[in-house]
């Protein structure tokens, strides 16, 4: 769910939250309307946080752990060599 659709979501729950005051037996356009607004703010939350995570670079380009194995190889060299 995109950006827009949320904000289409917010705007038309408000609507039939505040603005509609007409009532039918089975449904309450009241509740609609906040399920709506509810279900737009998750929309846009979740677009912002999947482009967010969709942004984000890996900046370790090795494993920990073998980056350690190669620092314990390069000093040994050293040592050696002087």
């Amino acid at each position: 769910m995109s950006i827009g659709v949320g904000i289409f979501l917010m705007v038309v729950g408000a609507i039939f939250a505040f603005a509609v005051r007409d009532s039918w037996d089975a449904v309450n356009l009241t509740v609609v309307g906040y399920i709506l607004m509810l279900a737009g703010l998750a929309g846009i939350v979740l677009s912002f946080y999947i482009t967010n995570r969709r942004r984000r670079v890996e900046t370790d380009a090795i494993d920990p752990a073998i980056e350690e194995e190669y620092r314990v190889v390069e000093e040994h060299h050293r040592d050696v060599r002087e």
